[in-house]
């Protein structure tokens, strides 16, 4: 899964993308689920899967879960 980061809030880079960042397991299990789809709106990514959004990710606000998942699960809240 690829990514446009240019518009992404660059704390959210670093809790995403960073090995010691909190949402790092998260992202490496949104590599292996071919399900999954995410897209950058307002520097936060919004991640769906099968076309229904469930989870937002934002830098410094908590994650809004939109809908029961596996991936909202793996949130460190």
């Amino acid at each position: 899964m690829t990514i446009d980061t240019t518009n992404m809030c660059s704390h959210l880079q670093h809790k995403l993308f960073e090995e010691d960042g909190i949402y790092h397991p998260l992202w490496i299990a949104m590599q292996d689920d071919a399900e999954v789809t995410a897209v950058v709106r307002s520097r936060q990514l919004h991640i769906y899967r099968n076309g229904k959004k469930i989870l937002i990710l934002a830098g410094k606000s908590a994650p809004k879960v939109l809908r029961e998942d596996i991936l909202c699960e793996m949130l460190q809240l």
